[in-house]
């Protein structure tokens, strides 16, 4: 497998390729050119799965790589390990703090370092208490966000100096669990198939691939508004932050959630563009790019509030969209005009079965 990604000065040189595949009309965002290309930068060693996807200063990319009852390698595209997380571990998200550092989620906790090539250190904890710990993001005041992922509940806790996490506020989740029988509805991915209904039952009989993910990706806009990814409703929610961190958006709109969950009213959009919204990043203008892993797909969502399709992988012979360039994208990076995401290459929707295309890795437009 290839395991280098491009060196900074190709970064730089292709930032300028991208302009056409990655630009702005009059109303926003345009989808990428139907010959759009895409390259693979950098694939990780055999057996180790990547998610998260971060940029330093430089435009050199950064992902942590999931390595089953081992050590998990922090690694710099190009250069190879900086840096290492202790077993167990299951990292997810990560940023660059404003003290030039890698926060990293990890089970639960936010793991930290600062990447070195020649002598890659162990990360040590900055923060417990995140169960779920998944989408990552630093406010102006330099507090660290987090949000819960897999955990289904929606909770996004603030991280200040003091290291203690503050739950801020809780999307609502797909099913609150605190009333008999839960409340709420249930969203679920199929694989390709056929979904058979009986004449007596009058329900589906695949049921498999449930998905209550309401708290993935976070990124702040220019003007401190927080961006929450919902990957179960495949929607964007906008929370106003003021400048002391302190939430502002409507809470407590219904009252069999928790009085800090957010109203619905805060919903920027939903769309079936945005099924499986899992990373998000803002460019200059605070377009919202959005990975829509369900869908091999790139969206992006206008200051306006449309959904735009960027790209979406073609339908090979076999009517499935699994064979690349995009599989499983979870976590996009803007550097410049160009557009990299990882991608997780896990077994899910469109990306089952995951046998065709390349595997993990992250690649970039151009």
């Amino acid at each position: 497998m290839r395991r280098t990604l491009l060196a900074a000065a190709t970064v730089a040189a292709a930032t300028g390729l991208a302009a056409t595949a990655v630009g702005h009309g009059d109303d926003g965002p345009r989808p990428l050119r139907p010959d759009a290309k895409w390259t693979t930068v950098f694939t990780p060693p055999a057996g180790v799965s990547i998610e998260g996807l971060t940029a330093d200063r430089r435009g050199n990319l950064f992902a942590p790589g999931r390595v089953t009852n081992a050590v998990c390698p922090v690694l710099q595209a190009g250069t190879g390990v900086v840096g290492s997380l202790p077993a167990p571990c299951n990292p997810a998200g990560l940023a660059f703090g404003p003290d030039g550092r890698l926060y990293i989620a990890d089970s639960g906790r936010i793991m930290v370092l600062r990447p070195d090539e020649r002598t890659p250190p162990t990360a040590e904890v900055y923060a417990e208490g995140v169960p779920g710990s998944n989408g990552v993001a630093f406010d102006v005041r330099g507090d660290l966000w987090v949000s819960d992922g897999g955990t289904g509940q929606g909770r996004v806790w603030r991280i200040g100096r003091d290291r203690a996490p503050v739950e801020m506020f809780r999307v609502q989740p797909m099913a609150n669990d605190a009333q008999p029988g839960g409340v709420g509805r249930d969203v679920r991915g199929l694989p390709p198939g056929t979904i058979t209904i009986t004449e007596t039952s009058r329900q589906a009989s695949n049921t498999l691939g449930s998905q209550a993910i309401v708290a993935n990706g976070l990124a702040f806009g220019r003007d401190g508004t927080l961006f929450v990814a919902d990957t179960a409703r495949g929607a964007i929610w906008r929370v106003f932050v003021d400048r002391r961190g302190r939430v502002l958006s409507r809470t407590g709109c219904d009252t069999t959630f928790t009085p800090n969950t957010l109203c619905l009213d805060n919903v920027l959009v939903q769309h079936p563009y945005l099924d499986g919204a899992d990373g998000i990043v803002l460019d200059d203008r605070d377009n919202v790019f959005v990975t829509a892993n369900e869908r091999n797909a790139i969206a992006v969502v206008t200051q306006k509030g449309d959904a735009v399709e960027l790209y979406r992988n073609p339908a090979g012979a076999d009517r499935l969209r699994n064979a690349g360039p995009l599989e499983f994208p979870t976590s996009p990076v803007l550097i410049g005009k160009r557009l990299c995401t990882t991608n997780s290459d896990t077994p899910r929707r469109d990306n089952f079965p995951a046998t065709a295309g390349e595997g993990p890795k992250i690649n970039c437009v151009s």
